[in-house]
């Protein structure tokens, strides 16, 4: 990259043991043959990236001052909010918010759900080279062999070696509806807003309608949920999609319910089932740094 001099970070305190890393991504740039008319046309793209997670939301990035004096939670993994740059010659850079865990030169991290792997060559901020990303650093991270068409909006990225990303089959999660002017019956299909995703789920059953304040169970397998009532569901992404519960990865554990141009209702994961986790692309990179080590 072009940042001249590699600016050593303040150690934090951490517990023993690997810690997976979480990006959001909003958006990518490939460097090369961009020019400025170029730049809005990526925004509608985004993507999340786990295991260090980042996501890409803006077209100016490094824009937001760092407050040293904000608690840093570095134990889990990375979400990021993630912008949009353009570095000359240097391939794929997403450039986003670290949201939880750290954020290395040299880690393989694991796209999901396109399942491509791949090696972060390097990260900056406000043009200056890091040694390590950390929770609320808005950080751009070059990524080699990636194509921009490869990674878009919505997506996770993680540590390919520690909980990688994997797309959900379905999930069960805790929803409180809010704004609904009719009754949500199952086959209700509407978007759900989750990190930078926002990807249709259909409701393919109502398990059970709850208590909003207590949680109590008031009523099993019930026909229809209106507005004030709280229920779980299970949901099944019309597309691919990555989500996590909401205990373990906060970040993308919580979600909205957007229909008729307005939030209907907001939810928890509380469980998920997973897709076959599988090799899939490993780029050339990556395989030469798992080499080394």
């Amino acid at each position: 990259m072009y940042a001249q001099k590699a600016t050593p970070r303040p150690e934090t305190h951490m517990p023993e043991g690997p810690k997976p890393i979480f990006l959001r991504v909003d958006d990518i740039r490939n460097d090369e043959k961009k020019q400025v008319t170029d730049r809005v046309n990526l925004i509608s793209n985004g993507l999340v990236i786990r295991g260090a997670t980042v996501a890409i939301y803006d077209v100016n990035p490094f824009t937001r001052s760092r407050d040293e004096n904000l608690t840093r939670v570095t134990v889990k993994d990375i979400p990021l909010s993630v912008s949009d740059e353009v570095i000359r010659s240097i391939g794929t850079v997403p450039v986003g918010r670290v949201e939880t865990g750290i954020l290395k030169p040299g880690m393989i991290v694991k796209f999901a759900p396109a399942n491509i792997t791949t090696e972060v060559k390097s990260v900056e901020m406000h043009h200056e080279a890091l040694d390590r990303a950390e929770p609320g650093d808005n950080v751009g991270f070059n990524v080699k062999n990636v194509s921009i068409k490869d990674v878009k909006r919505g997506m996770v990225c993680g540590d390919s070696k520690n909980t990688p990303p994997v797309a959900a089959k379905s999930f069960q999660a805790q929803i409180i509806i809010m704004n609904h002017p009719g009754e949500i019956h199952a086959g209700y299909s509407p978007v759900v807003d989750c990190h930078t995703a926002h990807i249709s789920c259909k409701f393919t059953k109502l398990i059970e309608r709850l208590d909003r304040r207590g949680g109590k169970v008031l009523e099993e397998n019930p026909q229809k949920v209106k507005s004030g009532d709280a229920c779980i569901a299970e949901l099944v992404p019309t597309k691919k999609m990555v989500v996590e519960v909401m205990s373990e990865f906060p970040p993308l554990g919580r979600f909205a319910v957007r229909d008729m141009k307005r939030t209907v209702a907001v939810g928890v994961v509380k469980s998920v089932e997973r897709e076959e986790a599988s090799t899939g692309k490993v780029t050339k990179s990556a395989q030469k740094a798992g080499g080394k080590k």
